[in-house]
């Protein structure tokens, strides 16, 4: 690691690039690999690049051209690619006398190694994984909040089962990439190989506010959920009145028919 150039250099910037919802590493055939669990890999004149499988990619000391390079070649892999990708940077400072950590407009290191890059690429890939979701979730307020008026002031709601279930899915969807794929709540593996850095983790967790825009985050999806759930029974509700509505007047209109039977027919 110490022969990158990245090393070589007192400060340099890294930026996260949320680039689609997944990234088929599997398949992907990039070379020059310098660290796996998460992949890093070398870029042109030194930079450096960590991929996440969940669709980010977290660039080192890359220059803009270099970067737009790499994401060119990435793209057959990445599932979904997102038009308008979300992005994070953060400035990146060296020096042996400093303490691993967070400083005023940036991130101090102690020293320049592989695993406190790939440390800084897990951080920054929640964090902007987290505003997608942040950005999304409130969309979904916007669309429920509405329907919630509509029923407080009139006492009907719109009949939207369509989208009332497209919702909850997008909701259960976006749960199951921040715990199944993202794993935005656990620990980075590397940290099991080296315990020593788990002060420069929580440090980087708790200027990110990672835990607390996760947990955030969980309360919205479940009472967005809940809301929608509750207005999607009103609407089954209202469906199965009627229902019984129509089999109420067909029963009367069979009596109707038997009645004129018996006494216009005879």
């Amino acid at each position: 690691m110490e022969g990158l150039a990245i090393c070589r250099k007192g400060s340099f910037k890294a930026r996260a690039v949320l680039v689609g919802e997944r990234i088929d590493l599997r398949t992907w055939g990039g070379v020059n690999s310098l660290a796996t669990s998460p992949l890093a890999v070398e870029v042109q004149d030194g930079g450096v690049a960590v991929l996440f499988r969940y669709g980010v990619v977290v660039f080192f000391d890359v220059a803009p051209m270099e970067e737009l390079g790499f994401l060119d070649k990435l793209r057959p892999y990445v599932v979904r690619p997102y038009d308008h990708p979300e992005t994070e940077e953060v400035d990146v400072a060296v020096n042996p006398e400093a303490r691993d950590g967070v400083r005023p407009g940036g991130i101090a290191f102690e020293a320049c190694s592989m695993e406190r890059l790939q440390l800084v690429a897990d951080i920054l890939s929640k964090s902007v994984l987290l505003a997608l979701y942040e950005a999304r979730v409130s969309g979904e307020f916007d669309r429920v909040e509405p329907l919630a008026m509509e029923l407080e002031q009139k006492g009907r709601i719109p009949g939207q089962e369509r989208a009332l279930l497209k919702d909850i899915g997008a909701m259960l969807l976006i749960e199951q990439r921040m715990v199944g794929r993202a794993e935005i709540s656990e620990k980075p593996e590397i940290l099991w190989d080296h315990p020593g850095l788990e002060g420069l983790f929580v440090r980087l967790q708790d200027e990110f506010e990672i835990r607390e825009r996760h947990q955030a985050l969980e309360r919205k999806l479940n009472l967005l959920s809940h809301t929608a759930q509750s207005i999607l029974e009103l609407l089954s509700s209202r469906h199965a009145l009627r229902v019984e509505w129509y089999i109420v007047i067909l029963i009367v209109f069979e009596i109707l028919l038997s009645l004129y039977e018996m006494f216009f027919k005879h």
